[in-house]
């Protein structure tokens, strides 16, 4: 139990973090609100889930340094600065008023396929599930199960409740002046995040 309890605070605290997926919910959430954004919330969470799988049945491709690691991190910051840029283009054309029928659920679906890229492509996911599984190496098959399902759970659960906090309407209106700001700070916070991931590579 102890050694549940401390693997669930590190998953925990390391989702505070504001990162790439955390920003693309939040755009999500704001442009179409939350039941769409729920959409790249289970993306995400379902990418989450491959590299715990990965991780807990010691697959090497998650080593740092192997071929397809660099190739993910590569993928990762042309994704980074994909995303970042669409922020920063569409910044302003923000509609706060609710998504409905078809245009809903092609919404929602694209935003589980972004959802499922940004969560794949982020190596940050990768190199956390991989440290993670080296605390368990000892764990029986049916803790690792545990582990897994709760940190799929949380991770999904926690978005959600990211979508539905940003994406409540009425507060998204008391601020309307204000999206355009946070629409181009999440942009250059993404496009900052693919730079600094491009030299690190450069300088390995």
């Amino acid at each position: 139990m102890q050694q549940f309890l401390i693997i669930a605070l590190a998953h925990f605290l390391a989702l505070l973090s504001p990162g790439p997926d955390f920003f693309l919910v939040a755009r999500s959430s704001i442009n179409s609100g939350w039941r769409v954004a729920s959409g790249a919330c289970l993306g995400i969470a379902l990418a989450n889930g491959a590299f715990i799988a990965m991780a807990f049945t010691g697959l090497s491709v998650l080593q740092e340094g192997s071929l397809v690691f660099t190739g993910l991190q590569l993928a990762g910051a042309g994704y980074l600065l994909y995303i970042g840029t669409l922020f920063l283009r569409r910044a302003g054309q923000t509609s706060l008023g609710n998504v409905a029928g078809q245009q809903a659920v092609q919404g929602w679906w694209r935003g589980l396929g972004m959802g499922l890229l940004s969560g794949i492509l982020n190596p940050k996911n990768a190199l956390f599930y991989a440290s993670l599984a080296s605390m368990v190496t000892s764990t029986s098959p049916g803790w690792k199960a545990a582990y897994a399902l709760w940190m799929f759970s949380i991770v999904l659960l926690w978005d959600l409740l990211v979508a539905v906090a940003i994406g409540n309407q009425r507060v998204l209106r008391r601020f309307a002046r204000s999206l355009p700001w946070l629409e181009r700070a999440s942009g250059v916070m993404l496009v900052l995040l693919a730079a600094a991931l491009l030299l690190r590579l450069a300088r390995g």
